[in-house]
């Protein structure tokens, strides 16, 4: 049987925190609470964490310190819980480390949902080198193969870079700057629209609706999540 996943939620409210807690053991999740971020630090280095649910309003630090000091040391996935909801700011949470975000009010749907997403990558770059396969996509990376409904789909060198880069991301939210200067290098951040018609192409190969995506979603302004799911 596969342990349960630990959840260390880092907030310094007492009703979230309950809220959080209760909502979190509901879904068989094993949970740990911290106050501030000293506390959650803390509690990281002695117990570890398979996800970390980070509030940035604590009364110590500033949450992006603590998403800072535990980047230094720790690679387990953060989903920050945040009032500042300026794309610019997410921006920033994403480049510095965080792996996701969500606004506070927060539905309890959604933050489970995103939490699932977090949870499947917890197995690190070696998940990524599994195939993906849902019965209409296969994306075999090792072997630099993709098919669209049992048919080889030829990708320019370019789609087939951000494919990729999503999937090895799969469930996150890969911000514009990193695929930008992954894709085209650090003088061409800026050059959003690069990447607009770059996604555009790509998903009319793999017959993707921008309205209602199946593979590739975008985050207005902030950057692109991969969100297919395997038929495994």
């Amino acid at each position: 049987m596969t342990p349960a996943a630990r959840v260390l939620v880092i907030d310094d409210e007492p009703q979230i925190r309950k809220f959080l807690d209760i909502s979190l053991r509901a879904q068989g999740y094993q949970v740990s609470l911290a106050a501030d971020g000293r506390e959650g630090l803390a509690r990281l280095a002695a117990q570890g964490a398979d996800l970390v649910i980070l509030d940035l309003g604590l009364p110590d630090m500033d949450g992006s310190e603590v998403l800072a000091e535990l980047r230094r040391w720790s690679a387990a996935p953060v989903l920050v819980l945040s009032v500042r909801a300026s794309e610019a700011q997410k921006v920033a949470l994403l480049d510095a480390g965080a792996n996701d975000y969500v606004t506070k009010p927060f539905g309890m749907d959604e933050l489970m949902a995103r939490v699932r997403s977090l949870l499947r990558g917890r197995a690190g770059a070696a998940a990524a080198a599994v195939p993906f396969d849902d019965g209409r996509l296969q994306i075999d990376l090792s072997r630099r193969e993709v098919r669209l409904d049992g048919a080889a789909l030829v990708l320019a060198r370019k789609e087939y870079a951000l494919l990729a880069l999503l999937l090895q991301h799969a469930g996150r939210v890969v911000t514009q700057p990193q695929l930008l200067r992954e894709l085209w290098g650090p003088d061409h951040q800026e050059d959003t629209h690069y990447l607009r018609v770059l996604v555009g192409k790509l998903r009319q190969k793999l017959g993707d609706d921008a309205a209602s995506p199946r593979y590739i979603a975008t985050e207005p302004g902030v950057g692109l999540r991969f969100i297919g799911q395997s038929a495994g």
